[in-house]
């Protein structure tokens, strides 16, 4: 007997980057499996056009927040979602097009809580014309290994999804964390059930000079680094940009014993 496959809602928080939001709707549209839905939580000083709006499919709906802060605007992206799994994607990241097919293949398993696709972390120049330039590229392309996660968070929160009901039952993105509210969700995840990697390198991480929250290591992010530690019981926590941490997930995969070996 075939099992049905889940619906996905997208959600999308984004801050006054039009431009950079366009091409992560555009890599929504590219999609193989065409999600249910598209959430837009506009979390920006300007609201959005209303050109970013559509009746589908899928549809595509802007919420306001307008709070500054992206714990807040997943949530209220979240609230109202029909979708079975929410997937998410930040405004300057982008999904290459077998990224939703291989999440809802995850989610066919009634266990599956929370799954997560291997991503590119790329270094980025955008051009005066607009043009984005690929300059350096790693890879995050690795296992669930919790002691790992306990130092280092490897899953961008543009490669993670999630079963609605499951986000609904731990209360969403904790909006007391300006910084690691995605780490700080995945370890009380991490409590409960197992997350599950859909291997290939399905999303874009991308990050400029500007603009990039993992690259701010003012004292707010160090303060949210210290609440983590002391609600998860994890070692003293050093920030680390996504390109920094591929550099660490690529040692530890190194040093990794190869499958049957001890």
């Amino acid at each position: 007997m075939s099992v049905a496959r889940p619906s996905i809602s997208v959600v999308i928080p984004t801050r006054d980057r039009p431009e950079l939001l366009r091409d992560a709707l555009a890599s929504v549209a590219a999609q193989k499996l065409s999600p249910l839905e598209v959430r837009i939580a506009d979390d920006g000083e300007r609201p959005l056009p209303r050109e970013f709006e559509s009746p589908g499919p899928p549809r595509i709906v802007v919420v306001r927040v307008g709070a500054g802060l992206l714990a807040r605007a997943r949530n209220h992206g979240s609230a109202g979602a029909k979708g079975d799994v929410l997937a998410f994607l930040d405004d300057d990241d982008r999904w290459l097009p077998s990224h939703l097919e291989g999440l809802a293949a995850a989610f066919a398993d009634p266990a599956v809580e929370v799954a997560w696709r291997d991503c590119a972390v790329i270094r980025e120049r955008i051009e005066n014309d607009g043009t984005r330039r690929d300059l350096e590229r790693r890879t995050i392309a690795h296992d669930w290994d919790l002691p790992l996660m306990r130092t280092d968070d490897y899953l961008p929160p543009s490669a993670v999804a999630v079963r609605r009901s499951f986000f609904e039952r731990l209360g969403g993105f904790d909006e007391s964390f300006p910084f690691s509210e995605d780490w700080d969700f995945l370890m009380r995840a991490a409590a409960l059930t197992t997350p599950r990697r859909v291997p290939g390198v399905t999303v874009e991480v991308r990050m400029r000079d500007t603009g990039n929250l993992s690259a701010d290591f003012g004292p707010k992010r160090l303060e949210c680094l210290r609440k983590l530690s002391d609600r998860h019981g994890l070692p003293r926590l050093v920030p680390k940009t996504f390109w920094e941490v591929a550099e660490t997930v690529g040692e530890a995969g190194r040093r990794a014993p190869a499958p049957g070996h001890s």
